[in-house]
């Protein structure tokens, strides 16, 4: 068998724990990836898999040699692909994870540019506000808002987004306007239960990032009660502009404390480095750079 696809094998082995595993993943039989981690083994003379009759592990050369190919076999994979996208018409499927919220609002009018532009290309959007972790999963790209912690991904920035504190205009008629951040805490803020730090508002105090406490009679882990309560006068919310600005278009509600509001919120396309479908996430990365900020993101 080709040796690249040995290697594969093996990659895959080490990676995924067990021959069986590494046979799903690339749609071979185990006796097929038996044979080529023994054909690898019988052409290196080394031993890269120590068998048991329960376990495998990797032995210290096997480790060695892994990491020194499987950055080859990802730079293998990303020129293929490379090569392949720059052509005048790129296909393929891409894989596409977006948080819940933002995926109708911008991510599906990106991708109906992006097929549009490149008819071969299919897209498969999961919008999900869970972790989605890109290297064990079944995930090309995925859009992350919020500062990217370091990791192996490869990452685009998008654009970046407005954190705003909104009201009804009759609850600030009945309880007046914040004029600082510290004022909050004699206002009813309505504070959202599925984030740990949602309590605690950040804003830009004297030139500094701080983070204001608050709190109020009314919570709720659902964003669309939220806003409701706020539109019915229960009380100041913190969010994104842009999921609120059709509230603001609407009349009823206004913004506060606006030269408080505290630095935007980066959004970002990360995919893995090391996946075949490096080229077709990066292609579909750049398209959103270029595309997003023309779609309103921090309007």
């Amino acid at each position: 068998m080709d040796q690249i696809q040995d290697i594969r094998a093996f990659v895959a082995i080490v990676e995924l724990g067990s021959q069986s595993a590494a046979a799903r993943q690339l749609g071979r039989s185990v006796q097929s990836i038996n044979r080529s981690l023994n054909e690898l083994e019988r052409s290196l003379g080394v031993q890269l898999i120590r068998r048991t009759t329960r376990q495998s592990s990797t032995t210290e050369v096997g480790l060695a040699y892994h990491r020194r190919v499987q950055a080859a076999l990802a730079e293998f994979d990303a020129a293929a692909e490379d090569a392949s996208t720059q052509s005048s018409a790129p296909r393929g499927l891409l894989r596409v994870a977006a948080p819940v919220q933002f995926a109708p609002a911008f991510v599906v009018p990106l991708i109906g540019a992006f097929m549009q532009r490149y008819p071969g290309m299919e897209v498969e959007l999961t919008a999900s506000d869970r972790f989605v972790d890109l290297i064990e999963g079944d995930i090309d790209l995925a859009i992350r808002i919020g500062e990217l912690p370091d990791s192996e991904l490869a990452a685009r920035r998008l654009g970046e987004l407005r954190l705003v504190v909104f009201g009804a205009t009759d609850y600030f008629e009945r309880h007046g306007r914040p004029r600082r951040p510290e004022d909050l805490a004699e206002h009813q803020c309505l504070v959202r239960t599925t984030h740990g730090n949602d309590a605690n508002w950040p804003f830009t105090i004297e030139g500094r990032l701080r983070r204001v406490k608050v709190s109020g009679r009314f919570r709720s882990d659902n964003t669309a009660a939220l806003y409701a309560a706020a539109t019915g006068g229960l009380g100041l919310c913190f969010t994104p502009l842009w999921q609120i600005r059709h509230l603001l278009d609407g009349g009823g509600v206004e913004l506060v404390l606006t030269e408080f509001e505290s630095p935007k919120t980066p959004v970002h396309a990360v995919w893995p480095s090391a996946r075949g479908s490096f080229a077709r996430a990066k292609l579909f990365a750049d398209f959103a750079a270029e595309n997003l900020p023309s779609l309103g993101l921090a309007a």
